[in-house]
């Protein structure tokens, strides 16, 4: 791959992972949250339903989910980086053979081709 897609690549890379970053701290702050009054900033001391709270416990567990996965993106994103700086982006990190730029261009962070990410899903890789 010639230093200016590889280049190209790097900026879309940096953006996704800067739009990521801030997607991952907001949905901290959402899990994170105290409870229903507290988010919406009610004062109230009834008593909470018992399916309102396994609603909120439902719905934290549910944004912690979404966060492990954002938070695996973006290793995947800076792992990217880490083979662009060293000049091995593009090329499957299994087999050596370059990544169609279709692929890349669909999922930049990729390290596998699509017959080692196939092989890689199944287990057999």
């Amino acid at each position: 791959m010639r230093a200016r897609e590889r280049h190209q690549f790097e900026k879309v890379l940096l953006e996704k992972r800067r739009l990521l970053a801030g997607d991952v701290n907001g949905l901290e702050q959402v899990a994170l949250r105290k409870n229903r009054h507290d988010a919406a900033g009610d004062l109230c001391k009834m008593p909470e339903d018992m399916a309102d709270i396994g609603s909120d416990n439902y719905e934290q567990e549910f944004t912690l989910g979404l966060i492990e996965t954002e938070e695996a993106t973006l290793r995947e994103i800076d792992e990217a980086i880490q083979r662009i700086e060293k000049k091995q982006y593009g090329t499957c990190v299994a087999c050596n053979c370059p990544i169609p730029t279709a692929r890349l261009k669909a999922k930049p962070h990729a390290k596998y081709c699509i017959k080692c990410k196939r092989q890689q899903e199944q287990g057999t890789l």
